[in-house]
């Protein structure tokens, strides 16, 4: 590998490393705006978003500079492939985070509707396993991103019990409709994250393993914890 492209794929690293700590942090400030019905917090994270935009962008130009120029192989162009999708992911989790800010904006100047399910609780689940993925990604550990694969399950079933609980909340108490409802679309964006946290550990596995476990039943049931005999991890690290 010659110098230039170590020193494009080191520089391709270092960008989406910072992108991603940056939409780590507009997703817990989100969440914050929405449990403290914070109008200025949620309008700061809706400001924000060329940010992330601008992000992605310099991210792909990068990619695509370097595909170009050096025509890549093997673990490198493994590498580039990955980084292009979860550039792709981390700006739509950028979006979800403003949709999550722009209810908050609503909710902040209602009367605060009294919340019966978990909210809280399913929040840090999904804000756990985006910085899961994001320290596989970091890390290249392709057994902590396998973690957050099968992490996922449980998030999708709180957002199930959240749908039932407030149609059922909907019922009780039609003058709190619209705070509801409101509700639950937050529990959908962070069900949504969740599923791209998802998808940055596949792209994990990916780099790391060579192996894409997107729709494979095999790979599908080692997620759940029948992993195949003699299977390895990496002690890569993305600097």
């Amino acid at each position: 590998m010659s110098i230039h492209l170590l020193q494009e794929i080191a520089n391709i690293k270092k960008k989406l490393l910072s992108l991603s700590a940056v939409v780590e942090e507009r997703v817990r400030l989100a969440v914050k705006a929405v449990e403290q019905r914070d109008a200025s917090l949620a309008q700061q994270i809706i400001d924000g978003d060329l940010e992330i935009d601008r992000g992605e962008v310099a991210v792909e130009e990068e990619c695509l500079k370097t595909l170009a120029l050096y025509q890549p192989v093997a673990i490198d162009l493994r590498l580039i492939v990955a980084v292009l999708k979860i550039n792709s992911d981390l700006e739509r989790i950028g979006d979800l985070a403003v949709n999550i800010a722009e209810r908050a904006a609503f909710l902040a100047v209602q009367p605060q509707a009294e919340v019966l399910f978990d909210f809280p609780g399913m929040a840090a689940k999904g804000q756990q396993m985006l910085s899961n993925s994001l320290d596989a990604l970091v890390n290249m550990d392709s057994q902590l991103a396998k973690a957050v694969c099968r992490a996922d399950d449980e998030v999708d079933a709180i957002n199930r019990q959240i749908y039932n609980e407030v149609k059922q909340e909907i019922k009780k108490r039609p003058e709190d409709i619209e705070s509801l409802i409101h509700l639950l679309a937050i529990s959908r964006h962070i069900e949504r994250i969740a599923d791209l946290a998802t998808n940055i550990a596949e792209d994990v596995i990916y780099m790391v393993e060579g192996t894409i476990i997107r729709h494979s039943t095999e790979d599908y049931r080692a997620m759940h914890g029948k992993p195949p005999s003699g299977e390895e991890g990496s002690d890569g690290v993305m600097e």
